[in-house]
């Protein structure tokens, strides 16, 4: 990884300031990106119906027990269409990570830099998710490092939805 890091005109609020999320915002990142269009009888409706719960729910097999993500129509190990939704710990550790500096979205073009995260679920069968890492967007991030599930619902969405972010477990919460 590099150690560049671009020169900011104004300095960017503390995560104490702002908690993590966009100034003015009660989300992580800004309003204007495009939303999940979620249909409940689609492959992905009973992990947008499970956020909405506060659950995180994944795809297992009940014959193997073999968990699979993202969601497939059929089994990974078995090549049934036998798959269940069930609720997992919403803890991982994060496996993978970057620092996004260039915005991939007009409405981001402030926003940088933000941290995405490819998280490990180990008592999932190691299924990896991808999201946004919470907090100070300039913190150090180490691969292994334990962090937990946060629901960021917005209710006030024409069809309301819930995301799932993530942020960092400290010692004393494991």
């Amino acid at each position: 990884m590099s150690n560049y890091s671009p020169k900011a005109e104004t300095p960017a609020p503390n995560a104490e300031q702002t908690g993590g999320r966009t100034p003015g915002s009660n989300y992580y990142l800004p309003e204007g990106l495009p939303v999940p269009v979620i249909n409940p009888d689609d492959l992905y409706g009973p992990f947008w119906q499970g956020a909405r719960d506060e659950k995180l729910q994944v795809q297992q097999n009940p014959a193997t027990g073999s968990y699979q993500w993202p969601p497939q129509w059929i089994a990974h190990d078995t090549q049934s269409f036998d798959l269940e939704w069930v609720d997992v710990e919403p803890r991982g550790v994060i496996y993978s990570w970057t620092r996004v500096w260039h915005p991939v979205h007009p409405v981001l073009k402030d926003a940088g830099p933000y941290i995405i995260v490819i998280v490990e679920l180990p008592h999932a069968g190691g299924i990896r998710m991808l999201g946004n890492l919470l907090g100070d967007p300039h913190q150090v991030v180490q691969i292994g490092s334990a962090v937990e599930a946060v629901f960021e619902h917005h209710n006030d969405a024409a069809a309301p939805f819930t995301l799932i972010q993530w942020r960092p477990v400290t010692a004393s919460e494991l």
